[in-house]
């Protein structure tokens, strides 16, 4: 698989993995008790931790699958 290929497919890999993320983080939200500081520790969690799980991904895109 050329580079651009492995790209584009990253490219898919990672917006179906956000668009789960998101509603993972708005799912996990909702099923606590209201407050600011918790909206802050959830968003601010799953604002920093979306590039953990994919980092193994953008490695594979731009090594060429070794």
């Amino acid at each position: 698989m050329g580079p651009r290929a492995r790209r584009f497919v990253a490219m898919l890999g990672v917006l179906a993995f956000l668009v789960f993320w998101i509603w993972g983080a708005i799912a996990l939200r909702g099923l606590l008790p209201p407050g600011q500081l918790i909206d802050l520790i959830v968003f601010a969690v799953a604002g920093i931790g979306w590039g953990v799980p994919l980092y193994p991904l953008f490695r594979w895109a731009e090594s060429g699958g070794k």
